[in-house]
C-alpha cells in the first residue's frame, strides 16, 4: 500500500514536532515536509506533491484560509487539505471549508482521531461528524444574506430531482448508506449522484453540498415537511405499544 503523503503547516514549531511525532510513526503515513505559513506550505506543496496537508488558519506571512484557497484552486491534483483549529465552527472555519477543505480538526484531538483523519481525507472521506455538521450549519444560518440565499437557490435548481435529494440527505449529515436505505437506492447509485452532484455545482467535496444546501433554505424545509408529516400521523392517530392506534 502506498503511504499517505503529509505535509504538516503551522506556525508554532512545538505543535509541528508534536505532530510529525504523532503521525510519522504510522506505517502508512509519510511526513514529506513542514511549513511554518501559507507560503511556505505553497512551495512546498509544488516541490513534495502531498496527498494531505494539514493546515493551521491563524499564522504570520500568509493565512492558513488563503493558503487553503489557492491550494484547491490548483485543481484536481491538489491535495486535500484538514484545517487545524481550537474553536469548533467559528466564521473562519466555515471559510476553509467553502474554499475546498475536506474537513477540520482540532488541535486538543487524541492523536488516534488525527490520524484516522488524515487517512478518512485521503480516502475520499470528509472529515466532519453529523453532529458537527449541525453546528457548522447553524453557524451558516446565522450569518447568512439573502443574496447568498438566492444564488445558491440558483445553483440548486441545476439539480434533478433525485440529485437535490441526495444533497438534502448529504447536508443533514446522513453516510451513503443511510442515504441509500432512506432513499430505496443502492449505495453504488448514491456514489454517482453525489459526484454528478459535485461535478454539476462545481464544488470540492460532501461538506461544501451541504454548506450550500443550507445556503439555499433546503434544510429548513426538510424540516418543515418533517414537521407536517408528524402533524398528520397525529391526527390520523398514531400506534400504541401493543399495536393499537392512538386516538
Amino acid at each position: 500500500m502506498t503511504a499517505i503523503r503529509l505535509l504538516l503547516v503551522d506556525d508554532d514549531p512545538l505543535v509541528r514536532a508534536g505532530l510529525a511525532l504523532m503521525l510519522g510513526g504510522a506505517a502508512d503515513v509519510e511526513i514529506v515536509g513542514e511549513a511554518a505559513d501559507g507560503a511556505q506550505a505553497e512551495a512546498l506543496v509544488e516541490r513534495t506533491r502531498p496527498d494531505v496537508v494539514l493546515m493551521d488558519i491563524r499564522m504570520p506571512v500568509l493565512d492558513g484560509l488563503t493558503a487553503t484557497e489557492r491550494l484547491r484552486a490548483a485543481g484536481p491534483d491538489a491535495p486535500q487539505v484538514v484545517v487545524l483549529t481550537t474553536f469548533h465552527a467559528d466564521e473562519q472555519v466555515l471559510r476553509a471549508l467553502r474554499a475546498g477543505a475536506a474537513g477540520f480538526v482540532l488541535k486538543d484531538t487524541p492523536p488516534a482521531e488525527i490520524l484516522d483523519a488524515v487517512r478518512r481525507v485521503a480516502a475520499g472521506d470528509p472529515v466532519l461528524s453529523p453532529a458537527v455538521t449541525r453546528r457548522l450549519m447553524e453557524q451558516a444560518a446565522g450569518s447568512a444574506a439573502d443574496t447568498r440565499r438566492s444564488g445558491a437557490r440558483t445553483r440548486v435548481d441545476a439539480l434533478a430531482e433525485r440529485e437535490r435529494e441526495v444533497a438534502v440527505a448529504v447536508g443533514r449529515g446522513l453516510a451513503n448508506a443511510a442515504i441509500a436505505a432512506e432513499l430505496y437506492m443502492s449505495v453504488a447509485t448514491v456514489k454517482t449522484h453525489v459526484s454528478r452532484i459535485l461535478a454539476k455545482l462545481g464544488l470540492d467535496n460532501r461538506v461544501q453540498i451541504a454548506l450550500l444546501v443550507y445556503d439555499a433554505g433546503l434544510l429548513e424545509e426538510h424540516l418543515g415537511d418533517e414537521r407536517d408529516r408528524g402533524g398528520e400521523r397525529d391526527k390520523g392517530g398514531r400506534r400504541g405499544k401493543g399495536g393499537k392506534r392512538d386516538e
